[in-house]
């Protein structure tokens, strides 16, 4: 089962109802969450999250680009995300974090930038539901996929089956119809898509199109091993 999350950062701001209605049908709805700090951006809080988790009933996937996200993980539950992302890079208690996240009742999600190696976590991803393979450097929207994240992708699938978890894993950055392939094979199954939604004339119908290609680029890798 593939997962379409597209990403806000790509919609007109002026318009989030408005853009979350546009991709009915989408499993998730990506909010990034960047301060200025952690990354160059500054987009959108907490206040915003709350409007928006009112205004659709596509549940929330907000992936906190922030410094100290330990103290702010459990705000952007209460805000009403579904799922919460924080990076690795940032969190100082990141166990402690992803239990916060779940004891309020949401899925708690790891974010590894390009350079991050996974294998140092792999006692941390029983805590987890999620972990993201950033595919391009966080911050921007936009930028071109990293095949480079390829290996590090399968890895981490290697991981998650060595250990028997029901866990996802998430591409953020460069997903499109040219990509999202080759992340479904290397064993993704949920995958942030910004332009290659909200850039297109139908975005409901660019979801379901990715999706069909996710999945059967799935089958394909599955049948292959």
């Amino acid at each position: 089962m593939a997962l379409i999350n597209p990403s806000i950062l790509s919609a007109d701001f002026a318009r989030l109802a408005d853009e979350a209605k546009a991709v009915e049908g989408a499993d998730w709805l990506h909010v990034d969450v960047m301060d200025q700090h952690f990354v160059p951006n500054l987009t959108l809080g907490v206040p915003v999250v709350e409007s928006l988790s009112r205004a659709t009933d596509i549940p929330l996937d907000c992936h906190l680009m922030i410094e100290d996200p330990d103290s702010w993980a459990p705000q952007y539950v209460e805000a009403g995300a579904g799922s919460v992302t924080f990076h690795a890079e940032a969190a100082a208690a990141p166990v402690r974090t992803a239990r916060e996240i779940r004891a309020k009742g949401a899925r708690a999600s790891m974010a590894l930038k390009p350079a991050t190696p996974v294998e140092p976590y792999e006692d941390l991803l029983p805590e987890l539901d999620m972990l993201l393979v950033m595919t391009v450097e966080p911050g921007f929207g936009g930028q071109a996929f990293l095949d480079i994240m390829l290996p590090k992708i399968r890895r981490t699938r290697q991981l998650i089956d060595k250990h028997g978890l029901e866990m996802w894993l998430q591409v953020d950055g460069g997903v499109s119809a040219s990509t999202i392939e080759r992340c479904a094979e290397a064993g993704a199954d949920v995958f942030v898509a910004g332009s290659a939604v909200y850039g297109t004339d139908d975005p409901s119908a660019a979801v379901r199109a990715l999706r069909t290609q996710a999945e059967e680029a799935a089958g394909r890798a599955s049948c292959s091993h």
